[in-house]
């Protein structure tokens, strides 16, 4: 516990992160609580596997900092498709998540992509001008 205070005690948060991951949920699917952290759970962890293997330095340095995520919305299908584009242009580590179908949505459904655990810096390229979701 004492680890733990001392590096709160420590923690400089202006310059605390260096790596993020960014969730992007689609809104118009009207998702159950329970759904829509499901998805963003499924966008995270695979979208981490793809970047411990093919951009392990940020994956080691996202790790070590404590794993930031941020959860972003958009309103459609389209919206979540160009991020995505962007996001591979820059060689970014991604997830695009489709739903099995077994519960509330058609299979093959598009439900939420992740970016990242990549530098802030490029993430935000992508995702800063969109809004958290509440």
């Amino acid at each position: 516990m004492n680890d733990y205070i001392n590096y709160i005690e420590t923690f400089d948060s202006s310059n605390a992160f260096k790596y993020t991951q960014n969730i992007i949920v689609r809104l118009d699917l009207n998702l159950s609580r329970g759904k829509l952290c499901a998805q963003v759970a499924h966008a995270a962890v695979e979208a981490s596997e793809n970047a411990r293997v093919h951009k392990p330095i940020w994956w080691e340095g996202w790790m070590k900092e404590g794993q930031r995520k941020i959860v972003l919305y958009v309103n459609t299908l389209e919206e979540l498709l160009r991020l995505k584009c962007e996001a591979e242009k820059l060689n970014l580590p991604i997830a695009l998540i489709k739903d099995k179908g077994l519960t509330e949505l058609p299979p093959e459904t598009v439900t939420c992509l992740a970016i990242g655990p990549a530098p802030i810096e490029l993430v935000d390229k992508i995702t800063g001008k969109l809004k958290l979701l509440k």
